[in-house]
């Protein structure tokens, strides 16, 4: 057996074997021997250390100087500007080796009058240029995503970078000095200030997956064990889809199955297919979570849930993304971190699920749970979708959905929650104005109502009137009767009387 290896996880050496160059190894090194500030950025474990490894080993094969900052070495937590600047400093200082050359503490101290970054900024145009004669030096930047920890703005540092390159036209000293940057971020998180940035005068490197046909010489760690090590990698990209990480370690897993069982296992001529199939079924997929060894699909579902603001926007694009195989390109917010995550890649102007393992682990049944988790209007919004959206009654009403608002007001939700949530929405302003109808027509009647009994007591009190009217106009009529009677009777008693007396 020979001594091939695979490496799964961490930066590969400068010679291991394993490593296959791609078209970044050479637009990389092509733009720094221009002289041009370059950025590789991308998600975790596609290669971006082991990259800027063959670089910097290039270089130096050139009798260039070169330095590597790991900004998480440098540290986030609990650190302060000056800190943070001097360690950048002291990194350079140790990197260069220029002990014996440079009193770096004495030096620092003399400066301490100055700002943070103009103290880097001199230490590296006063001392390290001067000191480093001739030559050009290169300076890599890795885990740039560091700075976002930061409990204050980075903004100077890009300002500096920038600084160093406008500067060029001044100095011509400055045009040997060029930075790499490589990391898990996009520009403008870095950023945000258009006119400081060196993004704007800096080369973006690309960083693929892995391509035919150089990727076919990992066969050669699988060809003393098995006959069909090329058709193996064939079917080990068709499950990676090129994915650095994966594909060293599904290549590991198949030479060890290989290795711990040669006599036992026989792959037949054209079952390469199915056996990797049952193999990353069961060692990938099955209970991925507690077999996800280095970490690997755990770092990506951890980025796309670490922000629960954002989570359900990204969550409902990827569920897009499954169900109709692709979405067009829009450079948003959201398609960067889908993109940073690693889970999607672009391909022809639209977003795509990089690989099939990746399909299968984050699958719809996956993408929902984890919607569930975070909806609390889960169950209804569940219901609503599988009525075809047509099912009024399970959206939200009254106090769920004054609740549900609440909750949503500071998050940037899927297309899917906001269609759920205006569907909600407007069925409660429809209730509200059938309720308001109902109060108005119910006013109506009340009023209808008391409008009826207030003729009925003004029909009584008429009736009541015109009897009183009729009886006192009747007993005034027999009051006058007896009056003119009583008149007669006292006139004819009055004649009766004068005629017996006379």
């Amino acid at each position: 057996m020979n001594s091939y290896r695979y490496q799964i996880g961490g930066s590969l050496s400068v010679n291991a074997p394993c490593y296959i160059a791609r078209t970044a190894d050479n637009e990389l090194l092509a733009a720094l021997l221009k002289g041009e500030f370059c950025y590789v950025f991308n998600c975790r474990q596609m290669g971006k250390s082991s990259l800027r490894v063959q670089a910097k080993k290039r270089l130096e094969e050139a009798q260039m100087h070169c330095v590597f900052l790991d900004m998480s070495n440098i540290g986030s937590k609990n650190i302060s500007s000056a800190q943070w600047y001097k360690s950048i400093a002291a990194e350079l200082w140790r990197g260069f080796n220029l002990f014996g050359k440079v009193n770096f503490k004495s030096w620092w101290q003399e400066n301490t009058e100055l700002s943070p970054v103009q103290q880097l900024n001199y230490f590296i145009s006063d001392v390290i240029l001067p000191t480093l004669k001739a030559e050009n030096i290169f300076i890599f930047i890795d885990e740039i995503d560091s700075v976002l920890s930061l409990d204050f703005s980075t903004d100077d540092f890009f300002a500096l970078i920038r600084y160093f390159y406008n500067a060029r036209a001044e100095n011509s000293e400055f045009k040997r000095l060029t930075f790499a940057l490589f990391g898990v971020a996009t520009p403008s998180e870095l950023i945000s200030d258009r006119q400081r940035t060196p993004f704007n005068i800096g080369t973006a490197i690309a960083l693929g997956g892995l391509e035919f046909p150089e990727v076919m010489s990992l066969a050669q760690g699988l060809s003393p064990l098995v006959n069909q090590s090329e058709a193996l990698v064939k079917e080990i990209i068709t499950w990676t889809g090129g994915q650095p990480f994966l594909t060293q370690k599904i290549c590991n897993l198949v030479r060890d199955r290989l290795a711990n069982a040669h006599k036992t296992i026989k792959i037949f001529p054209g079952g390469e297919a199915i056996w990797l199939e049952r193999l990353v079924q069961h060692q990938i997929i099955d209970s991925w979570e507690f077999q996800d060894e280095p970490e690997h699909l755990r770092t990506i579902r951890d980025r796309l849930l670490r922000d629960e603001t954002r989570s359900g926007k990204l969550l409902g694009m990827y569920r897009r993304i499954w169900q109709e195989s692709s979405i067009p390109i829009d450079n948003s917010k959201e398609q960067m971190d889908l993109l940073l995550s690693g889970l999607v890649v672009k391909y022809k102007a639209t977003l795509v699920i990089r690989n099939r393992i990746y399909r299968a682990v984050f699958d719809l049944n996956w993408i929902d749970k984890q919607l569930d988790n975070l909806r609390p209007y889960s169950n209804q919004i569940n219901n609503w979708i599988e009525s075809n959206y047509l099912d009024k009654s399970r959206l939200l009403r009254g106090k769920a959905f004054n609740n549900a608002q609440a909750w949503a007001r500071d998050k940037i939700l899927s297309d899917l929650d906001y269609r759920f949530l205006t569907a909600s929405q407007e069925l409660e302003q429809q209730t509200d104005r059938q309720n308001l109808e109902a109060a108005r027509l119910q006013e109506v009647e009340i009023r209808l109502e008391a409008q009826k009994r207030n003729y009925k007591r003004q029909k009584f009190l008429i009736a009541t009137l015109s009897l009183a009217l009729c009886l006192a106009t009747g007993l005034g009529l027999f009051a006058c009767r007896q009056y003119y009677r009583a008149i007669a009777l006292r006139t004819a008693n009055s004649r009766k009387s004068a005629s017996d007396y006379g």
